[in-house]
């Protein structure tokens, strides 16, 4: 499968997702609106999905999917089912080590990330915490089954899954909060079991496809199995490496902490309108950040596990300039085309049109920064390939002070939507800092052209960002009626795509060649 091929898959698949997530956002803005429960529940589930990124899918991945890439390029697939093995029964201890605690400490996690919220949401918020703290347990086991799915280019299932939580939480919000309101029960925590039951299922789909390859690993849950497992040499080098992972992942979950906890000092509701500026900005970095990344994650280490320097410059070459391609377009489309967005997806029956402007004011702070949040998800897999990563680390803990800066410097001015604006500006930084990085241990040499791939990529967006600034200003999108406001943001997003790959093609940029390379 070409580069471009499995790029593809993975995007369609993550579309898909991004999709059912987004019914599963406009459902519950209309469902239960913007309030101090909202709140509660947001700050709820970020806990495990912080702990899920900052274990699971952040520093064990990062750790894992290239010492798998090396081992399976290096001694070979009956080899490297041994070292899955044991890497699967030694996370399996720590998940058993980790969960009862965490259940236990819920209270001062949820103070720890939102002392402001009022004393109601700060107790809904611990009973919705433990319900859903399992589910870094299952989350943990599905990102290793996908770094192993991954690793042997069967990229289908790991993508597929995420649409299995977006569908339990849909029918959580959907039948689940009616049901829980006639039996006396707040409403909202049928969201909570609809996070868990789609934990079970997304766990449950890897089996099969596991199955299939005779990859399932074998969990021993022995003192004997779990000893034999930390003695394991494959073991030890993924947990080598995950600690400075950890680091670097915790410097990036430690940065969301801090803006959630001044958020939830702002106005009420900002939490929640922080949520649905990042549910949107997440579809471009999903798309084409997280894609790339999955992708060329274990095929930068194999190609550096084979000494091809060549292939490895080459992928990161491609990768960047598809990061410059489509996400300079949708950071210009955030930046000028936030409020019919938010006011076409989300303004509909408790979700105000106040929401809708306070949700989009920080959406159109992310555009700013949005192709350094996409662009580091190609870099820094060029550091893991080479097992280095305590220098992206290092980086991102100078990051983390300069976003923080940021927030004092803008936060007075701009309310919740500094905090965007502080991250999209910290992510150029990353982004640059590795870059150098790459180019100055010749690891990376850029290829030839792109000053003129630059200068058509900058025309045709300027182009698309001035039709959409025309839109955005034509047409009264917060009184348009439901259907004719969606009806129309697709077509005027139909025609702007339209208007940017016409605007490349007439300076004769060659796309199909591009994507080909």
């Amino acid at each position: 499968m070409s580069l471009f091929k499995a790029a593809s898959t993975v995007s369609l698949l993550t579309l898909v997702s991004r999709i059912t997530g987004l019914l599963r956002d406009l459902l519950m803005a209309s469902v239960f609106g913007v309030n101090g429960l909202t709140d509660a529940f947001n700050v709820a589930f970020r806990i495990p999905n912080l702990l899920r990124r900052l274990f699971a899918e952040g520093a064990f991945s990062q750790a894992f999917v290239p010492v798998l890439a090396r081992s399976r390029a290096s001694v070979g697939d009956a080899a490297t089912r041994t070292l899955i093995d044991a890497v699967a029964t030694a996370l399996a201890g720590v998940l058993l080590l980790i969960s009862v605690p965490g259940i236990i400490a819920a209270p001062l996690l949820v103070w720890a990330l939102a002392s402001g919220l009022e004393p109601a949401s700060l107790d809904a918020g611990v009973l919705m915490t433990r319900w859903m703290f399992p589910y870094i347990a299952c989350m943990s086991l599905v990102a290793l089954s996908a770094g192993v799915l991954n690793t042997w280019r069967h990229f289908a299932v790991p993508a597929a899954t995420p649409v299995l939580l977006n569908l339990a939480m849909i029918v959580a919000a959907w039948l689940g909060a009616p049901w829980f309101g006639r039996l006396g029960i707040e409403p909202i925590y049928a969201m909570a079991a609809g996070v868990m039951a789609g934990g079970v299922l997304q766990l449950a789909v890897q089996v099969p496809a596991l199955a299939r390859l005779g990859l399932l690993p074998r969990i021993g849950l022995s003192l004997a199995r779990m000893r034999a497992a930390w003695r394991d040499a494959g073991v030890r080098q993924v947990l080598g490496l995950m600690l400075p992972a950890l680091l670097g992942v915790g410097v990036a979950q430690l940065s969301l902490l801090i803006n959630t906890q001044i958020a939830s000092h702002l106005a009420v509701g900002s939490v929640t309108w922080l949520f649905y500026a990042d549910r949107l900005m997440e579809f471009p970095t999903a798309l084409l950040g997280v894609a790339l990344g999955v992708v060329l994650t274990p095929q930068l280490a194999a190609a550096r596990a084979s000494g091809d320097a060549a292939r490895y410059s080459y992928m990161l070459d491609w990768g960047l300039r598809l990061v410059v391609l489509l996400a300079l377009p949708c950071a210009v489309a955030l930046g000028v085309f936030a409020t019919p967005l938010m006011a076409a997806l989300f303004h509909h029956g408790r979700f105000s049109g106040t929401d809708v402007e306070r949700s989009a004011f920080a959406l159109a702070m992310y555009g700013i920064g949005l192709v350094g949040l996409v662009a580091v998800k190609v870099l820094a897999p060029g550091y893991y390939a080479s097992l280095d990563i305590r220098t992206p680390v290092r980086i991102a803990v100078a990051v983390l002070l300069i976003t923080q800066l940021f927030n004092v410097l803008f936060v007075p001015f701009l309310q919740h939507a500094a905090l965007t604006l502080s991250i999209g500006l910290g992510a150029l930084v990353n982004a640059l800092w590795l870059l150098v990085g790459l180019v100055r241990r010749g690891h990376y040499r850029p290829g030839p052209g792109w000053r003129r791939f630059g200068a058509q990529t900058v025309a045709a967006s300027a182009l698309l960002g001035a039709f959409l600034l025309w839109a955005a200003r034509h047409f009264d999108w917060l009184h348009l009626p439901t259907w004719p406001r969606v009806g129309l943001l697709a077509g005027v997003l139909a025609l702007a795509a339209l208007i940017y790959f016409g605007a490349l093609a007439a300076t004769g940029l060659r796309l199909r060649q591009l994507l080909r390379r």
